[in-house]
């Protein structure tokens, strides 16, 4: 049957409709809402103006033979749309902020783009999920207390949303020749209507959705501590770690990794992550021979109890830190499937913070991380001291 594309429009009062009832949702890696005010403002008058506002994409996602509308591209236009029928909107000083899982890269900085300190943790499901209909979610609103939201009169009313309409495409993959998640992924990742380029870690995101089923592998739970770098909160980078080990452990020649993509580390990284997912047997090695039967639970049960139990700090100046505690810890249990000597932990982290003084020492290491030949050596040094301590 090959691919369907369909195009119309929908009344807003349709839009908000789909949404109360839940006939459209939208993916789990779809980003929060990153609106301010001003911008949904500004959505609300150009519609008064009777101006250009781009199509809603909604792909039809099946699920155990029963269908689902995934927004795919529109979701801050359909926030926008349906707080402004609702008179509400997110107080930022009230919902907490999210980093939006920004990760300390190789040159101690924290991936960041414009406009990032006004997201906060939320997205409409949120609303939704209180009632299918305004009255039962503004009741419930005012019930729960939380005071998480602010009453702001957009000045529109049910003939302004009965009378502006919305154009969509509405997208069918052939599923007897394309896998859904790969179609919808890869145009997640190409959608930039509104001139906002998604964060290196939203696009990866998007690229583990590929395979639902490694989303896990690639970012587990218990890594997404907090750690410090310098005063800035961030995320460690954990598919970094994955990726540059894999080469390593396939190799077991430092000098071979990440060999000619400096600097085009996040090519780099999604191409692992690719890799991994359809079981390549590359540079990264096949991931089926580094986790037979796909079985990587166990291996990460115990590095989640080392990391307890080492008690490794979550404070630190630099990646050069992080790295000598993490590429070690995570090549000896992760890929060689061993355990470390807990009773040993002191004179392990001893020889951790030792090399970790020395490379600070050395101003042309210190200044400049991200170089290739140093970042090589902080994964040799610290697979060789975490070695030491293997069983």
């Amino acid at each position: 049957m090959g691919n369907k594309i369909y195009y119309g429009e929908y009344s807003l009062k349709h839009w908000i409709n789909l949404m109360l009832t839940k006939n459209i949702t939208l993916p789990d890696y779809q980003r929060l809402f990153v609106w301010t005010e001003e911008k949904v403002e500004k959505l609300i008058q150009t519609f008064q103006e009777k101006e250009f506002v781009p199509p809603i994409t909604i792909g039809a996602f099946k699920v155990n033979g029963t269908n689902n509308n995934l927004i795919i591209d529109g979701q801050q236009r359909l926030t926008s749309i349906l707080l402004a029928y609702l008179g509400l909107f997110p107080d930022k000083n009230k919902i907490e902020p999210t980093t939006i899982e920004m990760y300390v890269d190789e040159n101690d900085d924290v991936y960041e783009k414009e406009n990032y300190d006004n997201i906060l943790e939320w997205k409409f499901t949120k609303l939704i999920d209180k009632g299918s209909n305004k009255n039962d979610i503004l009741k419930k609103v005012e019930e729960e207390k939380e005071d998480y939201y602010k009453i702001i009169n957009f000045n529109i009313d049910e003939n302004f949303l009965e009378t502006n309409y919305l154009g969509f495409c509405y997208l069918v993959p052939d599923t007897s020749k394309v896998k859904q998640q790969k179609y919808y992924s890869s145009i997640f990742r190409n959608i930039n209507i509104q001139g906002e380029p998604l964060s290196p870690q939203e696009s990866r995101e998007a690229l583990y959705y590929l395979d639902e089923t490694l989303v896990p592998f690639f970012n587990p739970d218990f890594i997404k501590t907090t750690v410090i770098i310098q005063g800035k909160k961030s995320n460690i980078d954990f598919a970094r770690y994955l990726s540059l080990l894999s080469q390593y452990h396939k190799d077991k020649e430092v000098r071979k990794v990440a060999r000619s993509y400096k600097p085009k580390m996040e090519k780099y990284y999604e191409e692992y992550i690719d890799s991994v997912i359809n079981d390549k047997d590359d540079k990264y090695g096949k991931f089926s021979n580094i986790f037979p039967r796909r079985d990587f639970e166990e291996r990460y049960s115990k590095l989640q109890e080392a990391l307890k139990s080492i008690t490794i700090p979550i404070q630190f100046s630099s990646i050069i830190d992080l790295d000598l505690y993490f590429f070690g810890l995570i090549y000896t249990i992760v890929f060689e499937d061993k355990q470390i000597d807990i009773k040993r932990k002191g004179e392990l982290k001893s020889k951790i913070e030792t090399k970790i003084s020395k490379y600070k020492s050395d101003d042309k290491h210190k200044k400049s991380p991200s170089n290739l030949g140093h970042l090589r050596e902080r994964i040799s040094s610290s697979i060789e001291i975490f070695n030491q301590y293997a069983s």
